[in-house]
């Protein structure tokens, strides 16, 4: 087929409007498909760093909205393999227009003296952390969200309550650097039970508690060992890593897998009517040129070749422009709200491996939707190709 390459490029590009229209519908589908794509891999066949793969969340059994007595920590600290517990309260909050997106953000209460332990593979000054750790009205943000709203050490934040009825007054202490690009602040938990106050209820209760456990061999034991010794309590436990806990946000909306799977398959047939429909046009024109062709000496698998090659370059050049913009996408969702709250989500990115993928699936497809008519037209006598009238 490489003789017959000048030919093969040129009668791909010869109806330039259908050509460029197949092209943009090829490379928009391809994106859709490599997001999807890249979105399934993060979510689910992503490896956790050392760190992530030693840390578990313990949450209420039946829902994140119950809470459980702050009890629970020194019970979990007794379990052996137990490295680290750390309190991990979400606040929610509004900070100044709650309309505006940019001011969304996670916001934790934590204990300031683990948090390092829980997470070794945050970097921050150590006076800074030192600040946070001794002052009770202090918070830390991460870079990334300092970068966008442009809190700098010092700063004062004010969080309005709404899942707790009080509002925190916090001063910046410290900007920490992490792997990822999620955007967090984190306070010291103690400081919102005394803006409660001891009176109330919920004071002694907490959301959530992270667990550090000494090795990666342990987890699976530890998680089964705390929901084993809540399992009579009034408020019994579900213990899982960090990543499963994550993507429980995700299950929300059912079957993940399933759902990502089925768009997939809805795309690639998509692609494939649209490859199929142009081609079909392309060789129901040229039948009288295929006839021509053959009179000149080309055989009927030189034909077949020619006709698949062309849908091919048109598919690859689609395929292509697409990965260009799935690249793009992801790089738009790694950095938006949703990347902030998901790991998989916030190191979204466009792998060699998946752009490889999407670029088979082009090549694949264009070749099954071009296989039928160019057989056809491989196959058609020359008498009938030069009496064919379209």
């Amino acid at each position: 087929m490489l003789r017959y390459l000048g030919l093969i490029v040129k009668s791909s590009i010869r109806n330039r409007r259908r050509s460029t229209l197949t092209i943009a519908s090829i490379a928009v589908s391809l994106c859709i498909l490599g997001v999807l794509m890249a979105m399934y891999r993060a979510l689910f066949y992503s490896e956790a760093t050392p760190s992530e793969a030693l840390r578990l969340v313990c949450r209420h059994r039946v829902s994140l909205t119950q809470s459980m007595p702050i009890s629970y920590g020194q019970k979990i600290e007794r379990i052996p393999g137990v490295k680290e517990v750390m309190v991990w309260q979400w606040f929610g909050g509004t900070y100044k227009d709650s309309r505006d997106p940019n001011n969304f953000f996670a916001r934790f209460g934590i204990e300031p003296a683990r948090l390092f332990n829980i997470y070794p593979e945050y970097r921050i000054p150590e006076d800074q952390k030192n600040a946070f750790q001794r002052e009770r009205t202090a918070c830390i943000v991460s870079k990334s969200l300092a970068d966008k709203l442009n809190f700098k050490v010092g700063d004062r934040i004010t969080l309005l309550g709404d899942i707790f009825p009080v509002n925190l007054e916090l001063k910046v202490a410290g900007i920490f650097a992490q792997p990822d690009s999620g955007e967090l602040l984190y306070f010291n938990r103690e400081y919102l039970r005394e803006a409660m106050g001891a009176s109330n209820p919920r004071s002694d209760e907490i959301g959530a508690f992270l667990v550090q456990a000494s090795s990666a061999n342990d987890v699976p034991r530890i998680a089964a060992a705390i929901d084993h010794e809540f399992d009579n309590a009034p408020a019994p436990t579900k213990t899982e890593s960090e990543h499963a806990f994550q993507l429980s946000f995700a299950q929300f909306i059912g079957n993940l897998k399933l759902f990502l799977m089925a768009i997939c398959g809805a795309v690639a047939f998509t692609i494939l009517l649209v490859s199929a429909n142009t081609i079909s046009m392309s060789v129901r024109e040229r039948i009288r040129e295929v006839g021509v062709m053959k009179t000149l000496g080309f055989t009927p698998g030189a034909i077949l070749g020619i006709i698949l090659s062309e849908s091919a370059v048109i598919s690859l050049i689609g395929g292509a422009i697409g990965c260009g913009l799935a690249a793009g996408m992801c790089l738009l969702v790694s950095n938006s709200p949703a990347g902030n709250f998901m790991q998989g989500l916030a190191t979204l990115s466009l792998t060699p491996l998946v752009a490889a993928l999407c670029l088979l699936v082009a090549l694949v497809i264009g070749l099954v939707s071009s296989f039928v008519p160019a057989w056809g037209a491989s196959r058609t006598s020359i008498i009938e190709s030069l009496r064919y009238s379209g």
